[in-house]
């Protein structure tokens, strides 16, 4: 409720060693997403693969989740769902 009403929300990254949560506003764009976690990130961005949390979960890994093609590739205008 507290970052519903600060305008915030969070997102995950995954690799294959460690998954992070991070803090960012509602309705900001992928590259500027990236680019909290790193200012090269949003200079440098052209495309994310994102998947819903849900279907990550339920699919079990991410290479699963590109298996059933629930894993979908974002440009510069996606704007970050929670």
């Amino acid at each position: 409720a507290t970052y519903s009403t600060l305008g915030l929300q969070t997102y995950f990254t995954s690799g294959e060693k460690e998954s992070r949560a991070w803090t960012i506003r509602k309705g900001m764009t992928a590259p500027q997403a990236a680019g909290v976690i790193h200012s090269d990130f949003e200079r440098g961005f052209i495309r994310a693969e994102t998947v819903a949390y849900d279907d990550f979960v339920k699919c079990g890994s991410l290479s699963k989740a590109r298996d059933t093609g629930v894993l979908r590739s974002e440009g510069k205008e996606y704007i970050v769902a929670e």
